[in-house]
């Protein structure tokens, strides 16, 4: 009997889907586990697995069509089965939808959800890009028939005003990813500026799903938790020439993040009162420093997670974080990597920006905002010398932290790192 193949939430805030591709089309045989489309979700692009089998007897929802959580996108049954009825309910259901929340609730979906996990889908097995711009030798000739790209991709081309035909994609079977436009972009000879071309282009840019899923997820986080903040400066010689120290004698060098993933782990140890989330009825504390570090994307912000930092080295946490950005960017992560840190990093400091505050990542109740690091005459208590100063802004949630546990949170950690041996021992 033909069934309706429905969006399900592939991630954990997902509300709804932009199918990326059809991996099946019409008239074509279905085994359960069989990838037949690929969907565009708020963080990444997970394949979409079958979990019936038959003939896929028509397609509802087309390349670059939105669907939400509980719409069918297909129909799927017996060949030549008559379909009339389903395609009827179907423009019904379009109609008269149901309400958003019966689709949308975990315990109503507990059977889809399972699947979000452990049936229907998968990581995408797409190869990260290659990290090295294509020459302009490099570059594929214009190739004629269907050009392979995702819709970011070609809205990304649009914009940036490149020609895919021009574009040797880096993805499986040759497909475009926004990488390469990007690449393309930084290799295109730059026009005079003339007049003409110093004139701004203003437009309409449609929402993506992720973008739209950034904005409520922090609208949420902004005005139902009462954010206040706590500043400090911290002398980062010492944790400066231990980095340069190391790095010196190491073949692959450690990123300054890893180092204050670490020292924020070793700090929430002895503040694991940090380490909370607002339940309404209860305040819950996570038993592990998962720390969560921003990383924008053109799309728009993605936090990658690294799980039990306090019990890693700082040479663990930098090779894990250095597999979770380079799969951020290629959309290949999977929602639990991204999601449910107890305690989130925001830098700041490559832009040159010396302070900020940052919007708090749920569910936790705390994110460290980092400045850039800059020279500035200290006083020693006998003279004037120069310094490496950086300062760091804690954003906290007042349901969960006080003031005072936060001010203590940021003496230990600016203690941690002035002296960052003495931490890391």
């Amino acid at each position: 009997m033909a069934e309706k193949i429905l969006m399900i939430a592939l991630s954990p805030t997902m509300e709804e889907g932009t199918i990326v591709e059809w991996h099946k089309k019409e008239g074509d045989n279905v085994e359960t586990g069989d990838v037949i489309c690929e969907v565009e979700t708020d963080k990444a692009t997970m394949d979409y697995e079958s979990s019936q089998s038959g003939t896929l007897l028509r397609i509802i929802k087309q390349q670059g069509d939105k669907a939400r959580v509980g719409e069918a996108i297909a129909i799927i049954g017996e060949e030549k089965e008559d379909i009339t009825e389903i395609l009827k309910e179907i423009e019904n259901e379009k109609i008269n939808p149901a309400p958003q929340e019966k689709k949308a609730k975990p315990a109503e979906k507990k059977q889809e959800s399972e699947t979000v996990e452990q049936k229907h889908t998968k990581p995408r097995e797409e190869a990260p890009p290659a990290s090295k711009p294509p020459t302009k030798e490099e570059k594929a000739p214009p190739t004629p028939g269907r050009i392979k790209a995702s819709p970011l991709a070609r809205k990304k081309a649009k914009e940036m005003g490149v020609d895919l035909r021009s574009i040797r994609g880096s993805g499986p079977d040759g497909r475009i990813t926004v990488k390469d436009i990007e690449n393309a972009k930084a290799i295109t000879p730059q026009a005079s500026l003339s007049n003409e071309t110093k004139r701004i282009k203003g437009g309409i840019i449609p929402v993506s799903t992720m973008r739209a899923t950034i904005a409520k997820r922090l609208s949420e986080s902004k005005f139902t938790a009462p954010h206040f903040s706590v500043t400090i400066s911290a002398t980062a010689d010492r944790l400066l020439n231990l980095r340069e120290s190391i790095n010196s004698k190491a073949e692959k060098k450690l990123s300054l993040n890893s180092f204050l993933i670490k020292l924020s782990a070793e700090a929430l140890v002895r503040h694991p009162a940090i380490l909370s989330s607002w339940e309404e009825e209860n305040i819950r504390l996570f038993d592990t420093a998962d720390i969560a570090l921003a990383v924008a994307l053109t799309e728009g912000l993605i936090t990658p997670v690294v799980r039990s930092a306090e019990s890693k080295t700082i040479s663990e946490i930098d090779y894990e974080l250095t597999d979770l950005i380079q799969r951020a960017k290629t959309s290949s992560l999977t929602p639990e990597e991204y999601t449910q840190a107890g305690f989130t990093i925001s830098n700041l400091g490559s832009y040159g920006v010396e302070e900020f505050d940052a919007i708090i990542n749920p569910p936790g109740s705390a994110i460290l905002a980092v400045g850039a690091i800059k020279t500035e005459p200290i006083y020693d208590g006998e003279t004037f010398r120069p310094a490496k100063i950086i300062r760091l802004t804690l954003s906290c949630d007042h349901r969960t932290i006080d003031g005072a546990l936060a001010a203590d949170f940021m003496r230990t950690l600016k203690a941690m790192i002035e002296e960052p041996a003495e931490a890391l021992i």
